[in-house]
């Protein structure tokens, strides 16, 4: 049996344990009254007690919060933000839904390996054409999932079809996209304004 070290509080139990206890035969010699009268003797030292924690108030260290929403600004919100390329008063137009589209794509119910070909296509003809103001129609996507855990935009091609316009081959053919007018499809729609094919 290996010897261990008696801890101070053990070792004060024994003792008051021992004080009240008699011995069964006082003729053997041990060493219990040494033990009872000194038990400063066998005790271990005691380690110094942790420093207290510093008193704080809930949140006082925390950083704020941000917006309730965690979600990027929407296609909308980003195109809006855009600096305006394109003649002001014709823009101003444009956003009161005044000037007409010259031709138009509807790309709603497409998957966007239909979509994005589709889309370059007419993009580059209409340019090599002539027309300077077409409507791309996307839909608006469909019904956010009330029960979803992740917030999601509503529809894949919204927010793909800007993205699009502004990589090669067409991003020279496009200068300036907006969201359209309600009565060419509003936010199922975008218009993009094209540059004088050179």
């Amino acid at each position: 049996m290996s010897k261990r070290r008696v801890k101070p509080d053990e070792l004060e139990l024994w003792t008051q344990v021992a004080r009240t206890a008699e011995q069964l035969h006082p003729e053997k010699k041990n060493d219990f009254k040494r033990i009872i009268e000194k038990p400063e003797a066998a005790a271990a030292p005691v380690p110094d007690a942790p420093s207290p924690i510093p008193a704080f108030k809930i949140g006082e260290r925390g950083t704020p919060l941000r917006s309730q929403s965690a979600m990027p600004p929407s296609v909308s919100e980003r195109l809006t933000a855009e600096p305006v390329q394109m003649d002001r008063k014709k823009h101003v137009r444009l956003q009161r839904g005044k000037l007409k589209p010259e031709a138009r794509i509807d790309l709603h119910g497409m998957t966007l390996d239909q979509a994005h070909p589709a889309l370059l296509r007419f993009i580059l003809s209409s340019q090599s054409q002539g027309r300077r103001l077409v409507l791309v129609i996307t839909g608006k996507g469909q019904r956010d999932d009330p029960y979803d855990p992740i917030p999601r935009r509503r529809g894949v091609l919204k927010q793909q079809v800007p993205q699009w316009l502004k990589m090669a081959p067409v991003a020279q053919a496009v200068l300036q996209v907006t969201e359209a007018h309600i009565r060419h499809g509003g936010e199922g729609a975008y218009y993009v304004y094209l540059r004088r094919n050179r």
